[in-house]
């Protein structure tokens, strides 16, 4: 690793000139994409720029390797690197914070779930995975069995992640891989790309053979689509946004696809709920991570007749959420990725004020921060709550009837994830069977889970393949079946 670079005060640890990591080499490259901190501006580090040419070597590198690693030493590697990262905690929180403005409190967290992945493969990666058929089931059948195994891809999986969790997206791709003994070309975000050398790096350390992971960071619009349309590249894994995650589908032709997409969850709140705790969870719903996840609280909708006393509730837990620097250990939150992003927030919370909406709080910027932010009088058809807005804004809409909520929550291109607060089986049993989403939480926000269980949606947020650690390794395996001549 490269020595620390203090920056406005703060330390974390800092790349310069950082080199690609193909083939087990770091290869230098002139070109570089700099690395900077949303919340001070100033430059952090530097990536080298990958080409063409490059991933075209990196595929070569993963194509001629075959990995033989037992099962024991896949997951040996995998709890290696778990606790190796549970002793770097500060050092590696402090990375996504200055790389992503995330807040110390929010990088922390990631660390945790990134260790919880690791170890979830690990252990996934010691489970017999085959099943066996007995045949005389059937007038047609005979006294055998057919049995299953799951073996690696032929080629290799190319994985592109997003910038909104830094280190525990590339974790989501690259150890379930390295459980099903596959070869990984990552790209991750060009804006936070060191979380993902660094936990590439640890890796390695815990004993990966390198061509088994190899990390090119660059310019989408130059190397995408090598990436993708590659005659080695045999299933590639996208986590980000729809218009990028649609023209991969159009681009990668055959070959196995697994697309998780934005989101525009609702937490819904009826009349028998609890209002303080429903509102404890519609603001942790809305800005944890600066509200920059698929599965952030997007809309709030509230029956109307408790919807004063909700409102009330949300505004005064929002004032009390701490946000401005990300290292400062007393904020819960920091900035969001970008001052272009915080723009697109602020532009869409003045075009839903100027719609009739009412501000309660927050609605200020300063460069990449932007405070929380509480609306209500806000209308389904608000481009606010229309789209998904990918920061920390509490839009919150009335509604009369169940009925009226469930068409709210399904008039939307989206179908990732919702919460429902609420007691009422009836409630529960028709939000579960009648919300197009991918995930219902009932007291809880959209977006619980914990890293081992099935997680994806449909519509416009994904295909309906999940991920997951479990879900992810399927995805990432071919299934053969076997039939010997005898009846065991």
């Amino acid at each position: 690793m490269n020595a620390p670079i203090a920056i406005s005060g703060r330390c974390a640890v800092g790349f310069r000139a950082q080199a690609l990591r193909i083939g087990g080499q770091q290869v230098a490259r002139e070109r570089v994409i700099e690395v900077t901190d949303p919340y001070t501006g100033a430059c952090v580090g530097t990536v080298a720029k990958a080409s063409v040419e490059d991933v075209r070597t990196a595929f070569e590198i993963a194509a001629r390797y075959k990995p033989t690693l037992t099962r024991y030493r896949r997951s040996q590697i995998l709890q290696d690197a778990a606790a190796l990262l549970g002793e770097r905690i500060e050092e590696a929180s402090s990375l996504i914070s200055i790389e992503s403005g995330l807040s110390k409190q929010d990088s922390r967290y990631e660390i945790g779930r990134v260790a919880d992945v690791l170890r979830f493969s690990a252990a996934e990666a010691l489970r017999d995975d085959g099943q066996a058929f007995s045949c005389d089931v059937t007038p047609h059948g005979r006294a055998r069995r057919v049995f299953t195994l799951r073996e690696p891809m032929d080629g290799v999986i190319v994985a592109i992640t997003p910038f909104n969790h830094p280190m525990n997206q590339v974790a989501h791709k690259i150890a379930p891989a390295i459980a099903t003994n596959n070869r990984v070309l990552l790209k991750p975000s060009e804006k936070v790309p060191l979380s993902a050398y660094y936990l590439a790096d640890l890796l390695y350390e815990a004993g990966l053979p390198p061509p088994m992971l190899q990390v090119v960071t660059g310019d989408p619009a130059e190397i995408a689509d090598e990436l993708i349309t590659h005659r080695d590249a045999q299933l590639v894994t996208f986590t980000g946004g729809v218009a990028i995650g649609k023209y991969i589908a159009a681009r990668a032709g055959y070959r196995r696809v697994v697309l998780e997409l934005g989101g525009n969850d609702p937490l819904v709140v009826m009349e028998d709920a609890d209002v303080e705790r429903a509102a404890t969870l519609a603001v942790q719903g809305s800005y944890k991570n600066s509200g920059q996840r698929c599965t952030a609280v997007k809309r709030i909708l509230v029956q109307r007749r408790i919807a004063a006393r909700f409102t009330e509730c949300v505004v005064e837990k929002t004032l009390a959420w701490r946000y401005g620097d990300p290292f400062d250990e007393a904020n819960q939150m920091g900035t969001v990725i970008d001052e272009t992003a915080a723009r697109l927030f602020e532009a869409r919370v003045d075009e839903a004020l100027e719609q009739g909406a009412r501000l309660l709080c927050g609605h200020r910027r300063e460069g990449a921060l932007y405070a929380p932010t509480v609306l209500d009088r806000v209308d389904p058809a608000m481009t606010l709550v229309r789209e998904e807005t990918f920061g920390p804004v509490s839009p919150i809409i009335e509604f009369d009837t169940l009925d009226e909520a469930i068409r709210i929550c399904n008039a939307t291109a989206y179908g990732l994830s919702s919460g429902v607060c609420t007691d009422r089986l009836d409630y529960i049993n028709r939000f579960v069977n009648e919300l197009r989403v991918g995930t219902v939480n009932i007291w809880e926000v959209p977006g619980y889970r914990i890293e081992l269980t099935p997680f994806g949606g449909i519509k416009d947020s994904g295909l309906g393949y999940k991920e997951g650690v479990q879900e992810a390794m399927k995805s990432m395996t071919n299934l053969k079946t076997f039939s010997p001549p005898w009846n065991t």
